[in-house]
């Protein structure tokens, strides 16, 4: 599949880049190398609140084996659905706070081009090295490195949601769409870690100015035969830095275990 030049900003003054073999610069001599995996780092240091903000490479690692079980295919289909309904097809799509290129790579089309961003520096690196159709970089969600009115579609999974700046970034007409948990969503695990284990608060909607063209949860019950699985996915999760060394064991131990998906999924226009 034959891959169109990506367009960036310069993340530093604004200005187009443009790409010269194997690196970006623009008008002002700003100078943006092309990695050998094919992304490109566009998160300058000034820009950075850490030394390697985002997910470590531990919580990578296991989402991308979780994810490859297709423990979450149900949540794709979903997404795919929405999207063939709804966009045209040969739009610029991007996905905001793409991590390792899951949900990126599914949406690339023979018309499309597709993008993934994501302020970690090593999820980028594997979705660049194994989805070479797509356009990644590194980049900070609150100041995107593209034109306004630029992206048909934008997904967010499980990511910020920074509606001002999507809107920017977004066509007239075109379409956010989020991932965000629901009440139920993991709580078997979250109850193995804690002694309350507490729902998932649904009340927040950080998206206020586009309209609501649809809005479903989709629920459905994960079964687990190995113990890896479900060590994976408590590794993806925030509340892993809670689980004890103990409850590490007695997972180990599972021979089975049932988790609830549970993820409200919103559809927003322009």
């Amino acid at each position: 599949m034959s891959i169109q030049p990506a367009h960036y900003l310069c993340p530093l003054c604004q200005q187009a880049l443009t790409l010269t073999e194997k690196t970006y610069h623009c008008v002002n001599n700003h100078s943006f190398d092309r990695a050998k995996q094919g992304y490109v780092n566009l998160l300058p240091v000034q820009f950075k609140h850490s030394k390697e903000p985002g997910d470590n490479k531990d919580m990578v690692i296991a989402r991308r084996a979780f994810l490859d079980k297709q423990f979450y295919q149900p949540l794709v289909d979903k997404m795919l659905a929405l999207y063939q309904q709804y966009c045209q097809q040969d739009l610029p799509l991007l996905d905001a706070g793409c991590g390792e290129g899951f949900y990126t790579h599914q949406h690339k089309t023979l018309k499309n081009q597709v993008y993934g961003v994501d302020i970690a520096k090593e999820t980028i690196k594997i979705a660049a090295k194994r989805y070479q159709d797509c356009h990644f970089s590194v980049g900070t969600l609150s100041k995107l490195s593209f034109d306004d009115n630029y992206f048909g579609w934008i997904t967010s999974v499980y990511a910020p949601i920074l509606e001002n700046e999507f809107t920017r970034i977004l066509k007239d007409d075109g379409y956010l769409l989020t991932v965000t948990p629901a009440k139920q969503h993991l709580f078997e695990l979250k109850e193995l870690i804690y002694k309350q284990a507490h729902k998932h608060d649904v009340t927040k909607t950080p998206v206020e100015n586009l309209t609501l063209v649809e809005e479903q949860n989709l629920t459905y019950t994960m079964q687990f035969e190995h113990s890896d699985d479900v060590l994976n996915l408590l590794a993806m999760t925030p509340f892993a830095f809670k689980a004890s060394k103990e409850l590490l064991e007695e997972i180990k131990a599972m021979n089975e275990f049932s988790c609830q998906a549970d993820f409200i999924i919103r559809l927003y226009k322009k």
